[in-house]
């Protein structure tokens, strides 16, 4: 990855810096400079948008200073090598103009059409857009190849990730002097090519505009989306709270002009983003967006209209004391002992004693190791195990109070034992599916009591993972769905609701998302190094999309995509042909081996 290339030589001495604009990007730009050691001129339109510029930086770097990454005098020099000033014709001794400028591709031109003119023949000119054609800005100058994309993320100071952007006509070493430039400043560079949302703002924006889409069928709750990304993939934020942090009528313009340029209609903003924009909820900055907020620019989240209470908390509607699974895997295993650590007797089912055997054994060592990290008592080792009864019959479940089956991804398997379930345990007991993709409808249809036939999807590893997905069906009886959050509640889990369709919430925001970047290095835009580098350093993921779909399997991405693309009949949805050649190859990932990486040299 760029993260970890070697350090890139510069073929232009930097030394003098230009930013023109002086607003909350633009200030961090400016101060990233300064603080390592470059002259730095900022231009505003006028003495208060300076002066708006001079406090941006004062208060970054007092926050640096506070938290002791930043001394008094170092501060100081900091600010000392920054020039504020109105006049464009200050940067005219620059070596790189940098605009951080209202993103309008009008005002970005002629901004760039008079740097042109002022600054020397060898500097390079720097766009910071995060969306317009860095093409049509660069056709404003009389030396294009020297123009080039910078596009830092917010706040600049801090944010890792710098996009490199590249025209048809960008000169070779204007693009390796501005990545060297990058390394210098301790960011991450990647290289792409000049298309609308380049590579973090493409797949982000897909993704966050799809969960836009969800909240507005509503298929789930705000709380409920932001929670099931949060605790089922590890996202540092929701999508609703992330674009409310973002603001919405940003978000909508990114959106708007993708859609423009791609003519792809997942970009095409959801219509309430619209509303909201032209209602002024625009996020944070405003107090209220998807969520509303202590005050404008507050991070505070405040109670609203529609804000569960304490009152909608989920109880317990039926009596749940001894649990049933079926399944013997590593997802059945893991939730086995997630009952049994909460203090419910569980009777599990295995095709055969060697495999029953297996699972006690798993939960076992499962257990030593928590004893020796010190996160469970001797004891309790004892307990847990004593609540276990493994068994080959199906019978034994007729008098558990609830049966969550996690057997093989196969409707027709899974059908028959439902059938079977329905027959063998008692009237009221509830029938659960781990499912990841089936419909829980054809599940329930089978049975005669449809309405006890819930979806409870659990994440691998069940006993590390918080958030359970709890399906309903159309049948599906109120109470049943309430007891089971509930019960989540009481494994220590956070229980999400929504409804019965293919990919639940985690699944349908994430695949789509993974499918773009594939479908973005089959189109050569960028490499996949840069592409993951770009999602974990630009966006905070916790892996990038190349990483994450070796580590789930390029055949599990595959067949979910699938089921996606057959469920919604969305265009954008049929799964990338790279990722179906892989799979053809047997390229499915790091249990092979070879997927988007060759593991067996590492």
């Amino acid at each position: 990855m760029r993260a970890m290339m070697p350090p890139m030589t510069s073929g232009r001495d930097f030394r003098s810096i230009g930013v023109i604009g002086l607003g909350t990007m633009g200030a961090g730009i400016a101060e990233i400079f300064a603080r390592n050691g470059y002259s730095v001129v900022g231009v505003e339109l006028n003495d208060e948008g300076l002066e708006r510029g001079r406090q941006h930086i004062q208060h970054s770097t007092d926050r640096a200073v506070k938290r002791g990454k930043l001394s008094a005098a170092d501060q100081a020099e900091l600010v000392g090598r920054i020039t504020f000033t109105t006049e464009l014709a200050d940067v005219k001794e620059a070596d790189l103009v940098i605009e951080a400028v209202v993103e309008k591709l009008e005002v970005k031109q002629e901004l760039f059409r008079r740097l042109d003119a002022v600054v020397r023949p060898e500097s390079i000119l720097a766009t910071n857009t995060s969306s317009l054609s860095v093409t049509e800005i660069s056709t404003a100058t009389s030396h294009p190849g020297r123009v080039v994309g910078i596009h830092f993320f917010n706040p600049a100071p801090v944010q890792k990730l710098v996009e490199i952007v590249r025209t048809v006509v960008t000169e070779p070493d204007v693009l390796d002097d501005v990545a060297a430039l990058a390394q210098k400043l301790d960011k991450t560079p990647v290289v792409c090519g000049d298309k609308a949302g380049f590579i973090a703002n493409t797949l982000l924006f897909g993704y966050l505009n799809h969960a836009v889409s969800m909240y507005e069928a509503r298929y789930a709750s705000r709380e409920d989306i932001d929670a099931a990304m949060r605790f089922g993939t590890g996202y540092p934020m929701g999508p609703l709270a992330l674009l409310d942090l973002i603001g919405l009528d940003t978000a909508y313009e990114i959106l708007d002009t993708m859609y423009k340029q791609g003519r792809d209609r997942l970009h095409a903003p959801a219509p309430i983003l619209k509303q909201m924009v032209t209602a002024g909820m625009l996020g944070r900055k405003t107090g209220r967006g998807f969520y509303t907020y202590e005050a404008p620019d507050s991070p505070v989240v405040v109670p609203d209209a529609i804000t569960p209470s304490e009152d909608d908390k989920a109880q317990l509607r039926h009596d749940i004391r001894r649990v049933g699974v079926v399944g013997t895997g590593t997802m059945a295993t893991g939730i086995v002992e997630v009952f049994a650590k909460s203090g419910f007797d569980v009777v599990y089912v295995g095709r055969s004693d060697a495999k029953v055997d297996g699972v006690r054994a798993s939960i076992e060592r499962s257990l030593d190791k928590a004893i020796q990290r010190g996160k469970l008592e001797e004891s309790a080792k004892a307990e847990v195990l004593d609540r276990l009864t493994g068994t080959t019959k199906l019978d034994d479940l007729a008098d558990v109070d609830i049966v969550v089956e996690a057997i093989a991804e196969d409707l027709m398997i899974k059908t028959v034992l439902f059938e079977n379930l329905d027959e063998i345990c008692k009237p009221g007991a509830i029938l659960a599916t781990t499912t990841s993709s089936l419909p829980v409808i054809s599940l329930a249809k089978v049975t005669r009591r449809p309405e006890d036939v819930v979806g409870m999807h659990f994440f691998n590893p069940a006993p590390i993972m918080k958030l359970v997905e709890v399906v309903s069906t159309v049948s599906t009886a109120d109470e049943v769905a309430e007891t089971t959050r509930a019960l989540c509640e009481r494994l220590g889990k956070v229980a999400v609701s929504c409804g019965d369709r293919a990919g639940f919430i985690v699944n349908a925001l994430l695949f789509p998302y993974l499918n773009d970047a594939v479908k973005m290095l089959e189109a050569h835009y960028a490499s996949a190094d840069d592409i993951d580098t770009a999602m974990k350093y630009g966006c905070a993921l916790p892996m990038g999309p190349f990483e994450l779909l070796d580590v789930v399997g390029n055949d599990v991405s595959l067949a979910i995509q699938r089921e996606l693309y057959l469920e919604f009949r969305e265009p954008g949805f049929a799964p990338a042909p790279l990722l179906e050649h892989l799979v053809t190859a047997g390229y499915l990932g790091r249990k092979t081996q070879r997927g988007f990486r060759d593991y067996t040299t590492r």
